[in-house]
């Protein structure tokens, strides 16, 4: 290890008490630096869960999805590639060069799940791969296996020398990147070094190869750039951090064609039609631009590149004031899997792939890191709980790889998927569900100082170090499906401390930090707070409800925060969603599925007067809170020839669970009138 990394850190490794500061966000103080991220999130490992909505989702991660993730790896011969390009022979068995990345995403997401479950099995089986990635690895440290398999034919994506393909789509950097993040994991999780030294020695190589007054290069896919930040974190080299920045700033200076209105020939598609400074909008390959938006919010908070802020500031209310959709998910377009224009969000050819929401999710936790506002934990909740959960089936083996926003019989959308696959030829997504799930639990609290901030509301106990005084929170509500909120406070010994609990923007009016989305009617309704059973006054300082005092044992805080259910509406520049509302209550984005509702969901009607009755339904999709309501039904008698409307019940179930039941329809907005009535040929 780096000799700039604190002895405390070396010896808590040594332990197997690793601090694994958010590690899906990054490897936060992992030595001292003059710059970082002025609030820092709690690690993972501080936080021990006791709910059932997302311990049961992590322990099928472990239990399911994991295992699978690798069985598929070898089963497709991704594994196979590697032992090829050891022995030099062979043919490249799988379909893109960056079929590397779904193992390594995979040992990252293992990695996670073997710090808060140790497993002794999986560890070793771990270290056999990891094996076996060394050996494919050249002498100088290339790794690739597409080219290593056979030099002489690599592929018609990779070109014909090692990175003159890379500005487009070679994405060797790409398989850099998710190696040095699963590199990282797996070292910080385990305290070896096995596969950490195949990263540095990979990323010596780029050192060696890129930069000023060497090769340049702006990545056709980014992520590269955030996994040399992680290993600038756990080396201190600083180095790996200016080849970071030196990737993000050749964006734009290569014009391919800036006349053209083709994505691809100029550049747009990889977010390098301009410097990334002077970009104003989210663009382009969505999951891309996640990266991109994240490595740079990385480089900005370690070198305090205000220009890098400023440009992000910019973007981020783009994406979430006009490209958005209402469940979070992001990347309209399935040509080119990308963003589309202001407002361009359709509802029968939503792409919205789960990569991109995993995407935003850590790109939305930095911005949050920057500027301690709760409007960017909001956008990560709705996205969590919502748009990208719905990417795994309940059964942990199953998998999304688009999001669809509307499915109907009578519609067969090119890139709209009406059921789940277990497996995809291009398998990111599954592989990136894994790294992610296992760290929810860093998502929870934050700190500056002598505040601790309280973002995620998960029945819990967070060990905090709150100005280095151990500060226990313990948790305990049943949200998502209740509001009511209750933390125990325990420091060590009494302490002064701001309690900053977030208060979402749909417990405040609003739908969206934005005017992109916007409830019917407000309600007067607001946050209760007690403390120690006495209700207090408390300011809302950037949507945190700010409770200062000083804190002794047992101190008890009570939250409830309204759970009605609210009826969404769209700003009228987005088409499709005229004269239609979606339904929310509390975090939870609704559908209505074919299962529950006659066979369609295409044909609701909910008059503006229809009242809603929620109700828990144990056995139903793993346990949901279910919506339901007297509505109307368009219906179509036998002969074809005569429309009618009849009343009807809604069943609503949440987003994130439809299509674990068969295949039918489904919609997430509803008409609350009829205006016309479109004819389509069967």
């Amino acid at each position: 290890m780096h000799s700039t990394v604190p002895l405390v850190f070396r010896n808590a490794i040594m332990k197997k008490t690793i601090c694994l500061a958010a590690i899906a966000c990054s490897s936060f103080a992992a030595f001292a630096q003059n710059s970082d991220y002025p609030i820092q999130p709690v690690p993972f490992t501080s936080v021990k869960l006791s709910d059932q909505f997302w311990t049961s989702r992590i322990e099928t991660n472990r239990a399911v999805t994991i295992p699978a993730s690798f069985a598929r790896c070898e089963s497709t011969g991704r594994v196979k590639n590697f032992v090829m390009a050891a022995e030099h022979k062979g043919k490249f068995c799988t379909v893109y060069p960056f079929d590397d990345t779904d193992i390594y995403k995979t040992i990252e997401g293992a990695s996670y799940s073997l710090a808060e479950h140790p497993d002794p099995k999986l560890q070793a089986y771990l270290d056999s791969l990891i094996a076996i990635v060394g050996k494919a690895q050249e002498p100088d440290g290339y790794l690739y296996t597409a080219r290593t398999i056979d030099p002489l034919h690599p592929g018609p994506w990779a070109g014909p020398e090692r990175w003159v393909n890379e500005g487009k789509m070679s994405h060797e950097l790409y398989c850099a990147g998710h190696m040095y993040e699963a590199a990282a994991a797996h070292y910080m999780a385990t305290g070896e070094r096995n596969f950490l030294n195949i990263a540095l020695k990979n990323a010596d190589l780029l050192v060696r190869t890129f930069g000023p007054g060497k090769r340049a290069v702006a990545p056709g896919h980014e992520i590269v750039e955030m996994g040399l930040v992680r290993l600038y974190r756990i080396t201190g080299k600083k180095d790996y951090l200016g080849l970071a920045k030196f990737f993000i700033d050749q964006r734009g200076i290569k014009k391919y064609n800036p006349k053209s209105k083709n994505e691809y020939e100029n550049g747009k598609y990889f977010q390098d039609d301009v410097p990334v400074i002077d970009q104003t909008e989210a663009e382009g390959h969505a999951v891309r631009a996640m990266y991109l938006y994240s490595g740079m919010a990385d480089v900005a908070a370690l070198t305090g590149d205000t220009a890098y802020l400023k440009a992000i500031d910019r973007i981020w209310d783009n994406m979430v004031g006009k490209k958005m959709y209402v469940q979070g998910s992001i990347g309209a377009v399935g040509d080119g899997e990308r963003f589309g224009e202001n407002y361009e969000l359709p509802n029968a050819t939503a792409y919205n792939e789960t990569c991109a929401a995993i995407g935003s999710v850590f790109w939305n936790e930095r911005m949050f890191l920057l500027h301690g506002d709760s409007k960017y934990i909001d956008v990560l909740e709705k996205t969590l709980y919502n748009g990208l959960i719905s990417g795994v089936g309940l059964d942990g083996k199953s998998f999304f790889y688009t999001n669809a926003m509307q499915i109907t019989n009578n519609f067969k959308g090119e890139d709209t998927e009406p059921e789940r696959s277990g497996w995809f030829t291009c398998s990111c997504c599954p592989t990136n569900v894994v790294r992610l799930i296992p760290s929810i639990p860093g998502y929870m609290y934050a700190e500056k100082g002598n505040s601790v901030y309280v973002n995620l509301f998960i029945s819990g106990t967070g060990n905090l170090m709150v100005n280095n005084k151990p500060v226990t929170i313990v948790q305990q509500n049943n949200y998502p499906w209740d509001g009511v909120l209750a933390f125990t406070i325990n420091p060590k010994s009494a302490m002064n401390m701001d309690l900053r609990i977030r208060i979402p923007g749909w417990a405040r009016n609003e739908a969206m930090p934005s005017d992109l989305y916007s409830y019917e009617h407000t309600v007067s309704q607001h946050a209760e707070i007690k403390v120690n059973g006495s209700p207090v006054d408390y300011k809302i300082e950037n949507g945190y409800a700010v409770i200062s005092r000083k804190w002794k044992k047992n101190d008890k805080v009570e939250v409830n925060l309204p759970m009605e259910v609210r009826r969404v509406v769209a700003n009228s520049k987005i088409g499709d969603d005229n004269q239609k509302v979606a339904l929310q209550r509390g975090p939870i984005m609704y559908c209505a599925e074919w299962k529950d509702n006659n066979g369609l969901a295409s044909n609701i009607i909910i008059p503006k007067d229809a009242e809603f009755k929620s109700e828990y339904e144990q056995g139903l999709l793993n346990g949901v809170m279910v919506l339901k309501a007297d509505v109307k039904s368009v219906n179509i008698d036998s002969s074809g020839q005569n429309v009618s409307t009849q009343n009807a019940t809604l069943t609503a179930i949440p987003y994130y669970s439809w299509a674990n039941r068969g295949k039918g329809e489904m919609t997430v907005w509803f008409p609350e009138q009829v205006k016309y009535v479109g004819i389509f040929a069967q």
